[in-house]
């Protein structure tokens, strides 16, 4: 470990055990600073809400918080790069989570590390948290049983459940799919699709890539032991799905395919697979904190266009899930929606290849050293910063789940983003006033 990792670990230790240690807290909306106000806030007049919801369940969005709440779970078995670590050591990632809710949407988060490890277990626990929760966020649950869990849930739930591992990439890395073959100018239907890893989150992408217009026989998808080859007998009905009649390696899949998806580990691409691809390459080599290939190694082995893009803040184009769960959840939120269906997805990697293309606002030009940013093979999706992301994505989730029929909530579209960007900046201020007196 070199001198500036060292330095990084130990300010971040203590970053998160500075008194009061971790990284969220609970904080009143209400005044609860006389007798009355206490009386209305506890017994006797809790009393008055409680028959409210009691004789109209619904009437909980009316008197509780529960309309901004989302509950982040985790059993710890696949936390990050650290492998099965267990649900205490998973609580700095799952707070880390809340931090990134409330900061760029508003949401109030409680994080849940939970012991049980089994599909029957987990659902049972968490079906159990639905009355106080508007939303489940499922995170860091290994695959296969991460499939199955959610499956079960968004069956069983009457508010939406959504796994960030399976789907934020999928929708980010869409949301570039989309620009970056416009820019080079091919259909989505004919692009060979090379994916690198199957586990959640590269099988839950390969589904999303189809629901954008890429055709599954066009796909293929290599883990540990080889292509994913319809003649191999040791494959999950998971990976069955994505199966193909060919046989080989990592090389043998990326001979002139147009598109490689790295979600495995890093360094496994070599220059001359990248040479062996079609012309003008899309490489999304996504693995962290090493990418399968070095962003400057694929650029400079091609005299053609290079769209790259990687899971890093110091390339450009970083697949950064920041980009969709704060902002399909706070969408899904505010017309109550029983599901985070695929048409909200669509519609949040739609809506952030749009913001792409739009001209980029000058304190995002600031933040990243002050050169010119604009669409191209080096811009193809947001900047995490970016704080329009959330004006563009929640309003297109939400008119999402209402033409979809999930939205149990009507609200005027035409006013949602001004109602957001003043939502967004009483958010800051009340948290940068609770931050100083701490």
């Amino acid at each position: 470990m070199n001198n500036e990792e060292t330095s990084m670990q130990d300010e971040a230790l203590n970053y998160h055990k500075v008194d009061p240690p971790g990284k969220l807290a609970i904080f009143t909306t209400k005044p609860a600073n006389t007798q009355w106000d206490l009386t209305l806030a506890y017994s006797p007049g809790v009393a008055a809400p409680c028959m409210e919801i009691h004789n109209n369940e619904e009437d909980s969005y009316v008197y509780t918080g529960k309309g901004n709440l989302v509950a982040v779970v985790s059993n710890g078995t696949a936390v990050l790069g650290l492998g099965n670590i267990g649900p205490s050591a998973s609580k700095p990632v799952m707070e880390g989570k809340g931090v990134l809710f409330k900061r760029f949407a508003d949401i109030n988060v409680f994080d849940i590390e939970i012991n049980p490890t089994t599909v029957e277990e987990v659902v049972s626990t968490v079906k159990a948290l639905e009355p106080t929760f508007g939303g489940i966020n499922l995170e860091d649950i290994k695959a296969p049983e991460c499939f199955e869990i959610e499956r079960q849930l968004r069956s069983k739930l009457d508010i939406p459940v959504f796994h960030d591992d399976q789907h934020g990439t999928a929708i980010i890395s869409g949301a570039a799919l989309l620009n970056a073959a416009d820019i080079i100018s091919k259909d989505i239907s004919n692009l060979k699709i090379v994916f690198s890893g199957a586990g959640a989150s590269a099988i839950a992408t390969a589904k999303f890539y189809v629901s954008l217009g890429a055709k599954k026989e066009n796909i293929v998808m290599v883990d540990s032991k080889g292509i994913l080859s319809k003649s191999r007998e040791d494959i999950n009905e998971y990976k069955q799905e994505f199966a193909s009649e060919e046989d080989g390696n990592l090389a043998d899949a990326m001979v002139e395919s147009d598109v490689f998806v790295g979600l495995s580990i890093g360094g496994l691409v070599s220059e001359e697979m990248v040479q062996s691809m079609a012309s003008d390459p899309i490489i999304f080599a996504m693995a962290n904190p090493d990418p399968e290939i070095g962003y400057y190694e694929a650029k400079a082995v091609r005299d053609d266009t290079v769209i790259m893009a990687t899971g890093r803040s110091d390339f450009p184009n970083q697949v950064n899930n920041v980009l969709g769960f704060p902002f399909i959840f706070r969408g899904a939120l505010d017309v109550r929606a029983k599901d985070i269906n695929e048409d909200m997805k669509i519609a949040a990697s739609q809506a952030l290849a749009d913001l792409a293309r739009k001209d980029v606002i000058d304190d995002v030009i600031e933040a990243y050293g002050g050169e010119k940013i604009e669409f191209g093979p080096d811009y193809i999706i947001p900047k995490p910063v970016d704080p329009r992301v959330l004006f563009e994505v929640a309003p297109k989730v939400a008119e999402a789940a209402i033409t979809s029929g999930v939205a149990r909530h009507s609200i005027d579209l035409n006013d949602y983003r001004k109602t957001l960007e003043t939502r967004l900046k009483k958010s800051q201020l009340a948290n940068d006033l609770a931050l100083e007196s701490l």
